[in-house]
């Protein structure tokens, strides 16, 4: 039986999935301490833990392994960039060659492999055009568009949490005023009802509670994010629109309001409406996607 391993690794948590190449099956799977800063000896803590969890599965160092973390993978695809402030030593930690592998490392941001993940086995699976919003502290995404994940010159594509809603916002981390995660980022909640509610748990507690204030600041978020999802519908024409992420957990509270933006604003071209499904593989996405890149660049 062929193998495959797909690695997560977050800020918190690292991911580990073992899988059936062939089925996709996932074999064994397991969650390590990422204790980012943490050092054993003059190894990384989160470094140490993934060889030692990967020589359990691969003695021989040769089962195909991908990886997926926050970042950009570098112009050779040995490491990951764009990480600033957070993950000490992931930034140009050349995978490979630290884990004396046998093959490469493929590396994914973590949004694309959970899209990829998707695709392979969750919410999308066989679909070629599928664009997908993560929602969580931030907001993410990714998007396959004819059966090939969008990566740019840069590999910036899908921080569609990055997009301009609003040129007279405040400006986010990455400079652009009034963004979809500005406006719907469970870290901005704060802000956006000037210090009631602390979190999207908070605000959704209340708005149960049928609290008008909350009610005004959730319905204005989302529909925010009605107009990212139809903008994003209008520049890639997906078939399959995915949410995922922390927020998803609000269910109706999320997809009834926003499926009545939708059918005010989506450009329905005769009549043709985009699929909005909330995705299926909830945190370990990145994993299915990490061993389906490394199972798709040595398998297929």
């Amino acid at each position: 039986m062929e193998h495959l391993i797909g690695i997560d690794l977050g800020g918190t948590q690292i991911k580990c999935g073992l899988f059936e190449s062939g089925t996709g099956k996932l074999l064994e799977k397991s969650i390590l301490p990422t204790d980012d800063g943490k050092m054993l000896g003059k190894k990384f803590s989160w470094a140490v833990a993934i060889e030692e969890k990967l020589l359990t599965w691969s003695p021989d160092r040769t089962i195909p392994t991908g990886l997926a973390s926050p970042g950009i993978p570098s112009g050779n695809g040995g490491s990951m960039t764009g990480i600033p402030g957070r993950m000490r030593g992931l930034e140009g930690f050349r995978w490979t060659d630290e884990m004396a592998w046998q093959r490469p490392i493929p590396l994914l941001n973590d949004a694309h492999a959970a899209l990829l993940g998707e695709i392979w086995k969750g919410a999308a699976t066989g679909s070629d055009n599928v664009t997908m919003l993560t929602l969580g502290t931030g907001v993410g995404g990714a998007a396959v568009v004819d059966g090939k994940l969008l990566r740019g010159h840069l590999g910036r594509a899908g921080h569609f949490g990055h997009l301009c809603l609003d040129p007279d916002g405040v400006p986010g981390i990455t400079g652009t005023p009034g963004s979809l995660e500005d406006a719907m980022g469970d870290s901005t909640v704060s802000r956006r009802s000037d210090g009631k509610f602390q979190s999207t748990r908070d605000l959704l507690d209340a708005v149960l509670a049928a609290d008008s204030e909350a009610n005004v600041i959730w319905n204005r978020s989302v529909r925010f994010l009605a107009c990212g999802v139809a903008s994003l519908i209008n520049a890639l024409d997906p078939e399959i629109f995915l949410l995922a992420g922390g927020l998803t957990r609000a269910g109706d509270l999320l997809t009834d309001p926003l499926k009545k933006e939708l059918d005010r604003i989506e450009w329905r071209p005769d009549g043709n409406q985009v699929d909005l499904r909330i995705a299926d593989l909830s945190d370990w996405a990145g994993v299915y996607g990490a061993a389906y890149r490394a199972g798709s660049e040595f398998f297929q």
